[in-house]
């Protein structure tokens, strides 16, 4: 987000962030997670039983709960049927 200088995102929130990451991690609802090469921000692949599932944990990170996260796009993805046959 725009009106947020690098000066906002503290050392302290990125440990923050950081451990809540790896909390979500082992917990198996953050799959795998990755940074974006094309400006700031992330990328995450999230699995749960449901959307809501998945929206109570992004709430969850201290970025989010700064006000400092700005969902771009949240949607269901499908298995791909070519690798059961």
């Amino acid at each position: 987000m725009d009106e947020f200088g690098p000066e906002a995102f503290t050392p302290e929130l990125g440990a923050a962030e950081a451990q809540r990451v790896k909390e979500l991690y082992a917990a198996g609802i953050l799959r795998q997670i990755w940074l974006r090469g094309d400006l700031p921000g992330a990328a995450i692949l999230w699995e749960a039983a449901s959307e809501a599932e998945v929206r109570a944990a992004i709430e969850s990170l201290p970025i989010y709960k700064a006000g400092m996260l700005e969902l771009m796009v949240l949607t269901e993805l499908k298995p791909y049927p070519g690798f059961a046959k």
